[in-house]
């Protein structure tokens, strides 16, 4: 494909030659003649000189650097996961049921589904239409799913699950088990708490490899439009999380979490249960919260404070030993001065 045609297509200013073959696309580190690559991260800028790519898409500011054909973007990260779109198309699933799959007389399948070995489709489930269960899926009683729908191998759908459309699950995720529910008895064992909420999951959420949405045990779990879920995620029984958060791997919501729209949890965030995150908040990598968070704010450390208060400590912690000889060394001049009096 020329690099004007991509450009184009993408919508880019070109800042060379229009007629280069571009083949692929790679990192910056690793890209060859003919590859496209992108900058967006500026730890990366002094790449710019020693790239092998044959074009490079570069912020505006950037367009001066280096001698590789550029395209001027105004978002080169977004631009350039459209451009790998050009050269590695999505699979495609043919519509038909495999022999192996088992879907109940009562179960209403839309149009043009692709339902692949072994899946399970339960008693009276919906399921939209251009669905794609890739294999060995379940699906529960009385779940509802919308157009769109893919789910990788191994997903399991509980029952009474409500799933909006273009919804995206990897492999492995659950949706709708039961949450962490064990009331204490006087004496004896836990008695567990029937589950009987429901998990909803609204349009264009992606959830990623082996993170599981519980069901509330009263009420419902809900997951916000076009909110995306890395690996390893927990989200405990009836938490509420907003539109367009992003929670990344190994982050943990203890139930009744509420977590605002446009916010970010990064890796291994903590949150107790009953608590408010605000809308547009970050919380940092491995953050514990054991209060409410406000609206618009970064926060990071344990017990979660604002970043600059907690990069500020983690300053001090690193000094304590030292600072702890020095408090010991005041204490006993201290001490000497006193006696002579």
């Amino acid at each position: 494909m020329k690099l004007g045609d991509i450009a184009r297509k993408l919508g880019c200013e070109l800042n060379g030659d229009s007629h280069i073959e571009i083949t692929g696309v790679a990192g910056i580190e690793d890209a060859k003649a003919g590859e496209l690559t992108f900058l967006a991260n500026r730890k990366y800028r002094p790449l710019l000189a020693t790239t092998g790519a044959s074009a490079i898409i570069v912020a505006k500011e950037d367009s001066g650097s280096g001698q590789v054909a550029k395209l001027l973007s105004a978002n080169p990260q977004l631009d350039f996961a459209r451009a790998i779109e050009l050269f590695h198309a999505a699979p495609g699933y043919e519509p038909g049921v495999h022999p192996t799959a088992v879907i109940a007389k009562s179960a209403k399948i839309g149009a043009a589904a692709h339902i692949g070995p072994y899946c399970f489709i339960d008693e009276d489930v919906q399921i939209g239409s251009n669905a794609v269960l890739h294999s060995l899926v379940s699906v529960y009683r009385g779940a509802k799913i919308g157009d769109d729908f893919f789910a990788h191998s191994r997903v399991t759908v509980r029952e009474g699950s409500r799933i909006g459309n273009h919804v995206l699950l990897q492999n492995g995720v659950v949706i709708g088990s039961d949450g962490y529910g064990f009331a204490r008895q006087t004496a004896g064992p836990w008695y567990k708490i029937r589950q009987s909420g429901v998990t909803v999951i609204e349009d264009d959420v992606e959830i990623q490899a082996n993170s599981v949405i519980d069901r509330a045990t009263i009420g419902e779990t809900r997951i916000g439009r076009g909110t995306k879920i890395d690996n390893l995620v927990q989200v405990g029984h009836a938490c509420k999380v907003g539109e367009d958060t992003l929670l990344c791997g190994q982050v943990g919501l203890a139930g009744t979490t509420r977590v605002g729209n446009g916010c970010i949890l990064a890796g291994q965030v903590g949150v107790a249960g009953h608590l408010t995150i605000g809308d547009g908040s970050t919380l940092t990598a491995q953050t514990g919260v054991p209060n409410d968070v406000p609206a618009g704010v970064v926060y990071s450390g344990y017990p979660a404070m604002e970043n600059l208060a907690w990069r500020k400590s983690v300053t001090v912690f690193h000094r304590l030993p030292e600072l702890q000889k020095e408090v010991r060394e005041l204490r006993e001049v201290v001490s000497k001065l006193t006696e002579r009096r």
